[in-house]
């Protein structure tokens, strides 16, 4: 069983225009994350899986590997199937599907999701959730989570739930989604046939399309999320950290 890392990045985000290619302390945000992913030192094997020849051209001058996919996948999840296919993994291979937009990768939470999957090897897809206040679960951009007793996700969504019908309880109870999935390849192989659900449509978040067709995903709880980049603010803050200025 080998231990792999797919970063999926397309040229063409909606909320910040050619991001992965967007500057960061002098270096494109993919290459952060490249960087970030691979010194780790968890993977057998960490590839750029993009659309773009632009963004595979930069991968490749940074020493990375690239491999270029169709520019039509519906989500990122289809993009890195195509390429594990590609890289001929096995079934029971192990494959993490580590955000672009993440320049700043915690180890901690990319080993407990490994964890997680060998010792739960029945189970095809896991994420992983962090603590959430109650102003930051406004932000449509971040997801939150609703988890079962059983450790499996029960929704994600842009809306902020679970909704306090009596008004704010005391804690936090909160849960945001943090945009990291690990599969196997055999899940992956069997995802990639469903079709998109009208969940999955209308939240735009690809996995509703494992919970609308049955398929359960185990949830491991983290102290807290990577920072990721969805706007021009974000990219500031994000640079203001790596250069270790103040905000």
């Amino acid at each position: 069983m080998g231990i792999f890392a797919i970063i999926p990045a397309r040229i063409g985000s909606t909320r910040l225009p050619r991001k992965p290619l967007r500057e960061i302390a002098g270096l494109p945000l993919i290459v952060h994350c490249l960087n970030s992913v691979r010194s780790t030192g968890l993977f057998s094997r960490v590839v750029v899986a993009t659309d773009s020849k632009e963004i595979a051209q930069v991968v490749e001058a940074h020493s990375g590997e690239a491999i270029m996919t169709d520019d039509r996948h519906p989500s990122g999840t289809d993009r890195v199937y195509e390429a594990a296919l590609k890289l001929s993994l096995g079934d029971d291979d192990i494959v993490l599907n580590v955000q672009g937009d993440q320049p700043i990768t915690q180890k901690e939470t990319l080993a407990t999701l490994i964890s997680f999957l060998k010792a739960h090897p029945e189970t095809g897809m896991a994420t992983c959730v962090c603590p959430m206040d109650g102003e930051e679960a406004k932000n449509p951009n971040r997801v939150k989570a609703v988890v079962g007793r059983d450790g499996h996700a029960l929704y994600f969504s842009r809306a902020p739930i679970p909704f306090p019908r009596d008004g704010e309880v005391g804690g936090t109870f909160y849960l945001r989604h943090i945009g990291i999935y690990a599969y196997r390849v055999w899940f992956l192989q069997r995802f990639v046939k469903l079709p998109q659900g009208e969940l999955e449509q209308i939240e735009k978040l690809e996995q509703l399309r494992a919970l609308e067709h049955g398929w359960p995903i185990g949830v491991v709880r983290v102290a807290s999320a990577p920072p990721d980049v969805d706007t021009e603010e974000d990219l500031r803050l994000v640079e203001q950290f790596i250069m270790g200025r103040p905000s």
